[in-house]
């Protein structure tokens, strides 16, 4: 039984903590992790250099698409980067994931 992490930028540690309290609170997800990154993109024909953060989020697949609109709701960017990625672990934390999660 796999599971997916979604990963997700922000502008400050603030906003991630909301969202993620958010998302715990409806147990949307199992568990999430912050960091700081430092961000580099073109924007507006623009190369942009930003302090950002970074949350990766545990949940079972079929929250995919609910997540993601929770996160877009409550996101403070235009087009916030909100990314898939499929993931296995060992079973008794993929089962814990599952747990956690509705």
């Amino acid at each position: 039984m796999a599971y997916i992490i979604i990963k997700v930028t922000y502008p400050n540690k603030e906003e991630a903590d909301k969202i993620i309290k958010h998302l715990l609170t409806k147990r949307l997800i199992s568990s999430a992790n912050t960091f700081p990154i430092r961000s580099t993109s073109s924007w507006t024909g623009k190369i942009m250099e930003v302090d950002e953060y970074i949350a990766l989020f545990k949940t079972r697949r079929d929250n995919w698409e609910i997540v993601k609109t929770e996160i877009k709701k409550l996101h403070s960017y235009k087009i916030p980067c909100i990314t898939k990625i499929e993931a296995e672990a060992n079973k008794d934390y993929e089962d814990w994931v599952v747990n956690q999660t509705k």
